[in-house]
């Protein structure tokens, strides 16, 4: 099984592969049709800065993402490296929540299936398969929509109620993850979407829904110490992606 070279090269340094994968991950949520044209924003922290971050400036359509058109921006707003600006709601969402959370990586979107989820009174994903077991106890709610975030002050209140779980579900809004790497935030984006899907069609049969008991929740969760991938798969995911975008979509490493 072939890797992803990008990944692999010592001849990267850690900036300039972030850019990469930050690139990559705006395409593949194009090719995974999980975005929304120039709108929604993935951050990542700045490899050796707690306090600056890499996006993609505001205007360029995520199909169009190149690692070399990332900014670095602060929490000020200011444009530190590249050219264009952070988008309001992208600062005031996501630089708190790095700088308070630790989260290395957020991704926020308005992704259709989780926004379906999200525009239900009863929003909440429940673990009725084993992908969607993954996620249970994970994921934070916001319950109370207040409107376009555009103060820093919203973005330490979405902080302290993400707290130490990863996913967030924001009502009559979208959905927010984040990671330790974009590989693994973006992983879970993605299976976080196809959860909800596979909720709302059940949901929409009529039936009810059979939840896994908590006991057969906690042993899918729990690392198998016979799993010779543990700890590789989120990795090995985004290579493949990579490899797809290679061939469909090329051009986001430049």
């Amino acid at each position: 099984m072939s890797v992803h070279p990008l990944s692999t090269s010592p001849a990267i340094d850690p900036i300039s592969q972030a850019k990469v994968h930050l690139a990559a991950a705006h395409r593949l949520a194009v090719f995974h049709d999980l975005e929304q044209g120039i709108d929604n924003h993935f951050t990542v922290t700045v490899p050796g800065r707690d306090d600056h971050y890499l996006i993609l400036p505001f205007g360029l359509h995520w199909s169009e993402a190149r690692a070399s058109d990332m900014i670095v921006f602060d929490e000020s707003g200011n444009t530190l490296e590249g050219e264009g600006d952070v988008e309001l709601s992208a600062l005031c969402i996501h630089a708190p929540i790095h700088r308070i959370s630790g989260a290395q990586v957020v991704l926020h979107t308005h992704q259709t299936w989780a926004v379906a989820l999200n525009m239900l009174k009863n929003n909440r994903l429940v673990p009725a398969s084993q992908t969607a077991a993954y996620f249970h106890g994970h994921v934070a709610y916001d319950d109370n929509y207040a409107g376009n975030a555009d103060s820093l002050e919203e973005g330490e209140r979405l902080a302290r109620l993400i707290g130490d779980k990863h996913i967030m579900f924001m009502k009559n809004h979208g959905v927010l993850v984040t990671g330790q790497t974009i590989a693994q935030a973006y992983r879970r984006l993605y299976m976080l979407e196809r959860v909800c899907r596979a909720q709302i069609l059940a949901m929409g049969s009529g039936q009810p829904l059979e939840i896994i008991p908590d006991a057969i929740v906690a042993k899918v969760q729990a690392p198998s110490q016979n799993d010779r991938h543990r700890g590789k798969r989120d990795l090995m995911y985004f290579e493949a992606m990579m490899r797809v975008l290679d061939r469909q979509m090329p051009g986001y490493a430049d």
